[in-house]
């Protein structure tokens, strides 16, 4: 059933606890609930709000806001081995992973406590501890604004790569994620080599499904903030891609920069961004009502009352700081409304 706000507040709805208001907002559950939301035309501003977790309001919205609020999570298939789940895309992310671990199904165990919807993975193409959501994903469903029909997109059409998909760009604005469609397995297949998880997990006696979603909710928690405690949008900054030699030039003048390849691209490498934040002296730092996380550098946080342009200005020297002393732009990963 539609559920329809009007100059509503959005702070309750972005994790950055940013206080700006949207003209309109609307709860959906179904593809018929669209249909009918649209049959009377387009709006000339519209976007799709989901959980907020990515996303920095520096301005009022003056537009539709669509939210999905559905959170089913049904099996569709199953080979023995492999099984196919259909998650809405109102689903907490979390919860779904929390659902596979305790079914003993195997493949987005190292995307435990990432804030956010279900629907919102492909868009960004959520990733952490050497994982991504494309790994998983094998169609998205979407409802089509200009159409007014449900299109469904294979995993392969989707455009991944290092937080991005075809979501951000060819069909921003003109379609709406409905639900996902994943693919677990039940044979074990632990993935350990980012970070501390292997040492996590032996500390929790083994190599488990359980034992590494513990680990890596542990090791979250003790490096980011508590959006309901303290607003965020997690990453604020990604990691940046460079070519290899420069990374290399940089690795001789910082011998314990963390350097990771980049999957089908060997003349490239990813730089760890928190690390550059770090070594740049900004970890921890704050000015005004905006600072950067004292245990993570990616994290920039709402220290109370803080506005858009406030943190978005803040960002920005945190940026120069970085260009500054390594010669490396980092790019934000967070949408700016």
């Amino acid at each position: 059933m539609i559920r329809e706000f009007h100059r509503t507040d959005l702070r309750d709805r972005n994790s950055f606890g940013i206080a700006q208001r949207a003209e309109r907002l609307v709860e959906f559950e179904t593809a018929e609930e669209l249909r009918a939301l649209f049959a009377a035309g387009v709006p000339d501003r519209w976007a799709v709000l989901s959980g907020g977790n990515n996303i920095l309001f520096t301005r009022d919205y003056e537009g539709l806001l669509v939210t999905p609020v559905r959170r089913e999570i049904r099996p569709v298939g199953d080979d023995g081995e492999e099984v196919r789940i259909r998650v809405d895309a109102g689903v907490e992310w979390d919860d779904l992973v929390e659902w596979a671990v305790e079914r003993d199904l195997w493949g987005i165990e190292n995307l435990s406590l990432i804030p956010g919807k279900a629907g919102a993975a492909p868009v960004q193409n959520i990733g952490a501890y050497g994982c991504e959501a494309k790994d998983a994903i094998r169609r998205v469903e979407m409802f089509c604004v200009e159409t007014g029909t449900m299109l469904t997109l294979d995993a392969a059409h989707c455009g991944f790569g290092y937080r991005e998909s075809i979501f951000k760009h060819e069909l921003r604005g003109r379609v709406i994620i409905t639900a996902i469609e994943i693919a677990l397995h039940r044979t074990p297949s632990p993935r350990l080599g980012y970070g501390d998880v292997e040492r996590e997990v032996e500390a929790r006696g083994g190599v488990t499904l359980r034992n590494i979603r513990e680990a890596i909710c542990a090791i979250r928690r003790a490096k980011l903030p508590d959006p309901t405690v303290t607003g965020n949008a997690g990453s604020f900054f990604k990691n940046p891609v460079v070519d290899r030699d420069t990374a290399e030039r940089l690795r001789v003048e910082y011998p314990d920069l963390p350097v990771y390849p980049v999957a089908g691209h060997p003349d490239r490498a990813k730089l760890a961004a928190g690390w550059l934040i770090d070594r740049a002296g900004m970890k921890g730092y704050r000015e005004g009502r905006v600072g950067v996380h004292e245990r993570q550098a990616l994290v920039l946080v709402n220290l109370g009352g803080a506005t858009g342009s406030e943190v978005i200005g803040f960002a920005r020297k945190v940026q120069e700081r970085v260009r500054e002393q390594f010669g490396i732009a980092i790019d934000t990963e967070v949408n700016i409304w």
